[in-house]
């Protein structure tokens, strides 16, 4: 099945959320929250992330995680995951219980379709030193597509993980899976690189966009998503494709913020001030934007398909 199919089939079945002036949304993805072992590429981001969630925590943003939060390929475990990034759950919690945690499944952790899974490993845990069940994330649904519906103007915004219709990572996920935890993942640590992977093949990266943007011509909808873990914010005469980035670079997290009916690309990173301090600091990289330059009558009006991404080493 095709990208064009996938996503058209996605956003039927998209859970559908409003939004207005108020709404306040914070849009990550990839994190790739591994076993913090040496092939768990999260775990030097882990202290940069867990500020990043506090801060838009204590700032009552909702927090939209757009696929691949748990690198379930490698680890089929979840529970080593859990203890291993036990700081960055007890945050997460702290959404889920505010009712401002939207979780979307991606190939890495497509296992989230499957509700006995999310029950058995997200509804709860057990604490071995207490010996009892403990809530973890009780009735949590995770999804394949958001949409967020603007509640007055009825613009929408498409929200997915972006794999649907990459054929290797989407209808051939369970050989791709098998392939990365039982030979890509040791060999990646030496330095050889995943074939299969948008991520660090070019081509395959090139092709994926080519598709969304396809798909935004046809259908006339904002779309975000991850994946490729290139960030991107299109510029004024392209089509409104947006992509988050991913968590797992050495130099920063990229995400997309969704406030005051604008949308804007961040940057989180740890820097060093005029006195050798060492910070974390958030820096808007493109944006902001209103959302309604993005509407359907605009995007009538591109000519383009253009892709022009912001590269992570730009």
């Amino acid at each position: 099945m095709n990208t064009e199919k996938r996503l058209t089939n996605a956003y039927k079945e998209a859970r559908i959320e409003y939004f207005d002036k108020n709404s306040k949304y914070i849009i990550f993805s990839d994190t790739h929250r591994g076993d913090d072992s040496v092939s768990d590429e999260f775990a030097r981001n882990q202290a940069i992330f867990l500020h990043v969630l506090n801060y838009y925590n204590n700032n009552d943003f909702v927090y939209i995680e757009a696929g691949d939060g748990d690198e379930l390929w490698e680890h089929k475990n979840f529970k080593h995951i859990r203890l291993a990034h036990k700081d960055i759950f007890i945050v997460l919690k702290k959404f889920f219980d505010k009712g401002r945690l939207r979780m979307i499944y991606g190939n890495h952790n497509i296992f989230l379709k499957n509700k006995k899974y999310v029950y058995k490993n997200y509804n709860y845990f057990y604490d071995e030193y207490n010996q009892k069940k403990v809530d973890l994330f009780p009735g949590i649904e995770p999804i394949e597509a958001l949409l967020l519906k603007h509640r007055h103007t009825n613009q929408e915004i498409f929200i997915v993980h972006g794999h649907q219709g990459d054929f290797i990572n989407d209808q051939l996920w369970y050989i791709s899976m098998f392939l990365l935890r039982y030979l890509w993942r040791f060999l990646h640590i030496v330095g050889f690189e995943n074939p299969a992977s948008p991520a660090r093949n070019l081509y395959r990266r090139h092709k994926v966009e080519k598709n969304y943007n396809k798909w935004i011509r046809k259908h006339k909808i904002m779309l975000i998503c991850g994946h490729t873990h290139r960030a991107k914010f299109p510029k004024k005469d392209e089509l409104p494709y947006f992509n988050t980035g991913c968590c797992i670079n050495t130099r920063g997290i990229p995400g997309i913020e969704i406030v005051n009916e604008s949308i804007l690309l961040v940057d989180w990173r740890i820097k060093a001030n005029d006195d050798g301090v060492m910070c974390i600091e958030r820096t808007v990289v493109r944006g902001p934007e209103p959302i309604d330059r993005y509407d359907c009558i605009n995007i009538s009006n591109y000519d383009g398909l253009k892709t022009n991404c912001i590269d992570e080493d730009s």
